[in-house]
């Protein structure tokens, strides 16, 4: 059952990716690029789908925080550090030059995938090895 609710819950979010316009990069660095703001070809679009994200979200946390157990079985894995260390700014500074650079982030690059174009295949290859690079320095 946990199965079929995480693939129904990723193919709904990678839906609402695509039909927002969320997976095309020149949307996103319509949205950070803020000189554009001054001749009126700023798009805001990126913060009203994060902002329906939100709404969608806040509540099912609340929901969340408020069980003992997940609904469909396994451990509860809520984020229980709240400290803001070297380490996560660095991340976030890392996530965010990355995202202002080329438009991807990693929910709309996996979703991106289907369309099979090569900037964001290169993308999501070279995600996935830094994701491995940090996994590594873990264990070591």
């Amino acid at each position: 059952m946990r199965i079929f609710v995480s693939l129904l819950c990723g193919t709904i979010f990678g839906a609402g990716l695509y039909i927002s316009g969320m997976i095309d990069p020149q949307k996103v660095l319509g949205f950070l690029d803020i000189w554009a703001i001054a001749d009126g070809g700023w798009d805001p679009s990126l913060a009203l789908v994060m902002g329906g994200g939100l709404l969608v979200a806040m509540p099912i946390i609340q929901f969340a925080k408020n069980r003992s157990e997940p609904v469909c079985g396994g451990d509860m894995a809520l984020p229980a550090n709240r400290k803001i260390t070297r380490k996560l700014v660095i991340g976030g500074l890392l996530f965010g030059t990355g995202w202002g650079l080329v438009g991807y982030c990693p929910g709309p690059a996996i979703s991106a995938l289907a369309f099979g174009q090569s900037d964001t295949i290169i993308f999501v290859a070279a995600m996935l090895v830094g994701m491995m690079a940090c996994k590594m320095s873990r264990l070591n």
